[in-house]
């Protein structure tokens, strides 16, 4: 017995190469296309590395973003002919034409929702839909207008938010579409004013607080957890100064870490309002002697700042034979770095054992 497969999941499970392909039974296609996806950025990667040329590497990627857009084709070609077979063999049938005219609505809208807002066109909602479209491209229009007349490359940071509107494009796509075919009249109102009957009496619209969560803090702020919204704002903000100013990139994995913590604390926090009452919990209580520690740290981190950006290059130019900047570049740094790590381990550790103590 052949149970049906869902053309979505076969879709989402192909973001990662041939996965797709595997859950639809095309079992060649599913080792043909991981083989040369991965085993072709791997061949850039350790070319990049004997070669030092990271061109290499660069050339490899682009290979397989091209390799990937071919499988999610592939395997949209093959599922667009398995449907075709399935009514091939169910045409004449009245009881299976329903269903299956049904199933084909969902499978296109879903599919051409992967741009956004032609989903929504295709249901009919012409302004919803236009206003994804101009939202997503527009974004990734004024990040690149922006970086390229600036200058400056942080500016790439918000298309960290394009993946954000695409999941949520396809979500709501996904949410009309069940609710077309379950007989509910669908209006066709835009981002702002779907976000506006959401504000019943003075109540946040929670679809606008889960977008902003994107942003550390931004959620918990709107939602009017201050004091929780602004300290993960601070760790978040605060975590690319002290990688820049300290020089220790391999603290970068901090940054995702936090990103995600804010995040999923946003989602909860969304999901609680209205329904339990709110609690402005900040993550640290700064009372007492966690105040003086903090004051200690900033005050230590303004003098390093000072001294390793004013001072050490001035003495450097009187004395150039001495390279005090190197010397320090080299030894000052990773000692601070293990005082820092070997000082919050300490304390983390005095502060379990007094925990074990009450």
């Amino acid at each position: 017995m052949t149970y049906p497969r869902s053309k979505m999941l076969a879709l989402l499970l192909n973001f990662i190469p041939g996965l797709g392909h595997f859950y639809w039974g095309r079992k060649i296609r599913a080792f043909l296309y991981p083989f040369f996806f991965f085993g072709g950025l791997f061949l850039g990667a350790i070319g990049a590395m004997i070669a030092s040329e990271e061109e290499l590497f660069l050339a490899a990627f682009i290979m397989g973003v091209i390799l990937w857009c071919i499988s999610m084709l592939d395997l949209i070609i093959v599922m667009l002919r398995d449907e075709r077979r399935m009514e091939q063999r169910m045409y004449g049938d009245p009881a299976l034409q329903g269903p299956v005219e049904a199933s084909q609505e969902r499978f296109f809208t879903l599919l051409l929702s992967f741009i956004p807002g032609l989903g929504h066109f295709q249901l009919g909602l012409m302004q919803r839909g236009l206003n994804f479209l101009i939202l997503f491209f527009g974004l990734i229009t004024m990040t690149v207008v922006i970086t390229g007349i600036t200058s400056e490359p942080v500016f790439l940071l918000f298309l960290g938010l394009i993946p954000i509107i695409w999941l949520y494009c396809m979500f709501d796509a996904a949410q009309l579409i069940h609710r077309k075919q379950a007989g509910e009249p669908l209006m066709d109102r835009s981002l702002l004013d779907e976000w506006e009957s959401g504000r019943i009496e003075g109540r946040r619209s929670k679809v606008l607080a889960t977008l902003l969560s994107a942003f550390p803090g931004a959620g918990q702020m709107y939602l009017g957890l201050q004091k929780r919204g602004l300290q993960m704002m601070i760790l978040f903000i605060g975590s690319f100064y002290l990688i820049d100013v300290l020089r220790i990139p391999a603290f970068l994995f901090l940054l995702p870490v936090i990103w995600c913590f804010s995040f999923f604390d946003g989602l909860q926090q969304t999901s609680r309002y209205g329904i339990l009452p709110m609690e402005d919990i900040p993550l640290v209580k700064w009372r007492g002697m966690s105040q003086h520690w903090l004051g200690v740290i900033l005050v230590l981190l303004g003098v390093y700042y000072v001294g390793t950006e004013f001072i050490v290059p001035m003495i450097d130019r009187i004395l150039p034979d001495f390279h005090i900047q190197y010397v320090l570049s080299q030894y000052l740094r990773p000692v601070l770095i293990a005082v820092m790590l070997i000082g919050g381990g300490i304390m983390l550790m005095n502060r379990t054992r007094s925990d074990r103590a009450m």
